[in-house]
């Protein structure tokens, strides 16, 4: 039987993600639904929680629930208003109690980052920001949480300064799955020479990205561009161009990189080829240190 000291919870647009949390930030046990903010309407989202975690509570005492990400969203389950930078990471006095109606548990909202010019926000990555910064006390620089919508952040003194985010993976997947380019990816595969020559050719010259993009149709037709050679470059273009505009953030910056292990890597080597020295850290560690801090927090600063 689990008997978490609480729950953390990452809940997304697409996938909800709980965690039975010991008194430490290990997780004892982790279950996964496909109950992500996109699909449930707001009186949805407490018996979506309960069917996932149900057997991890007990009748006899109230299990904390710490959750961050979309859940947060105005879309959501219940807004947490958006902190603005500069700003640390983290705020237990702005985390959002959600009306519950099961008595054998509490759910708080971790509030995302907003940014006033240029205006840009976060849900949930501000969490694995705090993760990052809990696992690296002292850390000043750039963190980098490459996905779906990229983002980079300067922190100092604890605080998140500034951040940029950048479309890159949400491109990569219009442009492979839905435009004129997909007839050439229709095959799996990797080419790492053609991903590091396209990633040279966007940051030389980012104003040619419209061509370089369909050069990949053009070199399909009458070469025969393989679809792995066009995938890798295709990547190689996209991430280049977002080196070109996030260059202010990571020239001459220590960057520690946050996400998943493959897309990590690239960037890692995109900037290595900058002669950016990087380190990459998990992002199921980041956001479970990063909901474990709020947790602490808020026992800090309970009465």
């Amino acid at each position: 039987m689990i008997r978490p000291d609480w729950i953390a919870v990452d809940w997304g647009t697409t996938h909800l993600r709980a965690f039975a949390m010991g008194s430490a930030a290990t997780p004892l046990a982790e279950a996964v639904s496909d109950d992500g903010m996109g699909r449930l309407a707001r009186e949805a989202f407490e018996p979506a929680l309960l069917r996932l975690v149900g057997g991890w509570l007990d009748p006899d005492r109230v299990i904390p629930v710490v959750a961050c990400g979309m859940v947060g969203s105005r879309q959501g389950w219940f807004e947490a208003p958006y902190r603005t930078v500069p700003c640390p990471a983290l705020d237990a006095g702005g985390m959002v109690q959600v009306p519950v109606t099961d008595p054998r548990l509490t759910v708080r909202i971790v509030p995302g980052l907003n940014q006033i010019s240029p205006p840009d926000v976060m849900r949930g990555e501000e969490t694995q920001i705090a993760g990052a910064l809990a696992l690296n006390p002292g850390f000043d620089g750039v963190l980098c949480l490459p996905g779906t919508h990229s983002k980079w952040a300067q922190v100092s003194a604890a605080e998140v300064v500034s951040f940029q985010t950048f479309m890159t993976g949400e491109m990569f997947a219009l442009l492979s799955e839905q435009s004129v380019l997909r007839h050439g990816m229709t095959e799996p595969g990797w080419d790492d020479a053609a991903f590091d020559a396209a990633l040279s050719e966007t940051l030389s010259r980012p104003e040619r990205i419209g061509a370089r993009l369909f050069g990949l149709r053009a070199e399909g037709l009458i070469a025969g561009l393989a679809p792995g050679v066009a995938r890798a470059r295709l990547s190689g273009l996209l991430i280049g161009l977002e080196l070109a505009g996030s260059r202010a953030y990571w020239l001459g910056q220590p960057v520690l990189i946050v996400g998943a292990a493959r897309l990590s890597a690239l960037y890692s080597r995109a900037l290595a080829a900058q002669g950016v020295a990087t380190r990459q850290l998990s992002a199921t560690e980041t956001v479970l240190a990063g909901l474990a801090a709020a947790r602490t927090r808020m026992l800090e600063t309970s009465p």
